[in-house]
């Protein structure tokens, strides 16, 4: 509910403060008093693009505040939440300044906001409806929500199987382009597999060649040395040199008085450790001993592993890895159409649910035309519109998670002539006529919004304007509802009134909103029977109207 608006230095207002109640609040007023202005301000403060010269002549910037009572599950809530503002209590509380440059700035209480975060908060607080409105129930683009709303319809259903069909869709369309790109590569996996399979390498195999290649190629290189060094100790040798010096002095010994006993001595145990040191450069020859096409596959097998390694752009370590996971991939593609045949079948399932819930949705929308039809048919004939023909067309339209289904409201307001848009086809009275039926059948048990109607009830008066009147009130049951009228017979039945005057003081127009007690309703409602002159019987007439 709207509680509160405060203005200050729009338009033509100083300052103006208005409390407004729940029910029915209804402002009058003499053409050009300035009644269009207050929704002008209340749309400024909701973030409603509008006229840009807002701010009063001569002053330096504008305001307007607006305090809403918000209920703990009205929808405004989730759009605070997505904004970061949370409530301390139910008061929402709306202020937006207009400087003298243009500059706007918005707070939710007292939190700086953009203009968009006050539109989307002013689309779950008001409704504006009159003969201009293309926000409301002239927009086609909302219609089809409004029969749902009106039908109770269950889109629930519908819109999870709208969901599954497009997750359905989504998994076949990955699966194909995985496919086909698996199959433009298809020869090179298999090739590639192959050349894997056939080198058949094994993790760390590099480093076991490398160390044995290398192994092979130090062999090589030393064993002329150690060869060299073997025929130097044998019989061409040490060995021979030192057996032909162990010759000569043994023959020389018994002359030599025991002189050469130690020499020969040594000599007899350097021979000993020749042998020794013999065998063991024979036998590292021997060991040392390379067969040259050994050497030659290692090196083969170790060079085919980097090779393959550059050409794959991995590790040679990681060969073997990769050559499972293009077997893998080859696999998919062997198995990729028994897959795309499953996911086919998910597929059509899932249209298959689409399909019977958005029939089902069709044929609900259906009835809730048909239904609705009746309704407004039911609220013209107060209205002096018996003959007009209201209509609920419900026609194939895009599939989408609200189903397959375009709903325009359309009318025409004679029989046998075609029929049309509402505001394509009705007069400006007979639109607003029809705007208030609509709203009255669309709008029981939506105490959500602040139903605003700007003059709707234009070029209708006697029976037919208390017949609008007595649907506005009815409206306010449910609703808290704001009526801009000149109509006496509308004005009669509000739960509150407001007259809006215009007056010019020294040279500077300013307009006032006075809440009017009963004395002065009767006053009120009498001048909009009679004109400026109120006679005794307008008075008579106001007493009767307000009297019920």
């Amino acid at each position: 509910m709207l509680r509160s608006l405060d203005i200050r230095d729009m338009l033509l207002i100083d300052r103006l403060e208005l409390t407004f109640g729940p029910g029915l609040n209804v402002l009058t007023g003499e053409t050009g008093a300035g009644k269009s202005i207050l929704l002008d301000c209340l749309g400024f403060v909701l973030g409603w693009r509008g006229r840009a010269d807002l701010v009063r002549q001569g002053a330096q910037q504008g305001e307007v505040t607006a305090v809403f009572d918000l209920p703990a599950a009205h929808p405004a809530r989730a759009v605070l939440a997505d904004a970061g503002i949370e409530l301390d209590d139910d008061d929402l509380i709306l202020r937006r300044v207009n400087g003298g440059d243009g500059r706007k700035t918005g707070y939710v209480n007292d939190r700086r906001v953009s203009g968009e975060v006050l539109r989307q908060l002013s689309e779950t607080l008001v409704e504006l409806h009159g003969q201009h409105d293309d926000r409301g129930l002239l927009n086609p683009r909302g219609h089809r929500a409004l029969l749902d709303a009106f039908g109770a319809i269950d889109l629930g259903p519908l819109r999870a199987a709208w969901s599954a069909r497009r997750t359905a869709r989504r998994d076949l369309d990955e699966a194909e382009a995985r496919l086909a790109a698996a199959r433009a590569e298809e020869d090179f996996l298999r090739h590639a597999v192959a050349e894997l399979d056939q080198l058949s390498p094994e993790a760390g195999e590099e480093a076991v060649l490398d160390t044995r290649r290398r192994a092979m190629q130090g062999a090589i290189r030393i064993r002329e040395d150690v060869a060299r060094a073997l025929k130097m100790l044998g019989g061409d040798g040490a060995e021979g040199a030192m057996l032909d010096a162990t010759r000569w002095l043994e023959g020389a010994a018994d002359r030599a008085e025991g002189r050469l006993d130690e020499p020969l001595a040594a000599l007899s145990r350097a021979m000993v450790e020749l042998g020794e040191a013999h065998r063991g450069v024979e036998d590292a020859l021997s060991a040392l001993d390379v067969d040259p096409s050994r050497l030659e596959a290692t090196e083969e097998r170790l060079f085919a592993l980097r090779a393959l390694a550059r050409k794959h752009n991995v590790l040679a370590d990681d060969l073997a890895g990769l050559a499972d996971d293009l077997r893998a991939r080859l696999g998919r593609i062997d198995a990729g159409e028994a897959q795309i045949a499953a996911l086919r079948k998910q597929v059509e399932a899932s249209e298959a649910a689409y399909d019977a819930a958005a029939a089902a949705v069709t044929a609900a929308r259906t009835n809730a035309a048909a239904a609705l039809d009746r309704a407004v048919t039911a609220e013209l004939a107060p209205l002096k519109m018996e003959r007009a023909v209201f209509q609920t067309l419900v026609t194939p339209g895009e599939p989408g998670p609200d189903g397959r289904d375009d709903v325009a409201f359309t009318v025409a307001t004679n029989p046998g002539t075609p029929s049309g848009a509402l505001d394509k086809i009705a007069s400006g009275g007979e639109l607003s006529r029809f705007l208030l039926a609509l709203k009255v059948c669309l709008a029981r048990g939506n105490d959500a919004l602040v139903l605003i109607f700007d003059e709707i009830d234009r070029g209708v008066g006697g029976a037919t304007a208390d017949a609008v009147g007595r649907r506005l009130k009815r409206l306010s049951e449910d609703a808290q509802v704001l009526v801009v009228t000149h109509s006496p017979q509308v004005a009669a039945l509000g739960a509150n009134h407001f007259r809006v005057a215009k007056s010019v003081q020294d040279d500077m127009t300013t307009s006032t909103v006075t809440a009017l007690d009963p004395g002065q309703r009767v006053d009120e409602i009498a001048r909009m029977l009679s004109g400026d002159r109120i006679t005794e019987a307008a008075t008579g007439a106001a007493r009767a109207l307000l009297g019920g």
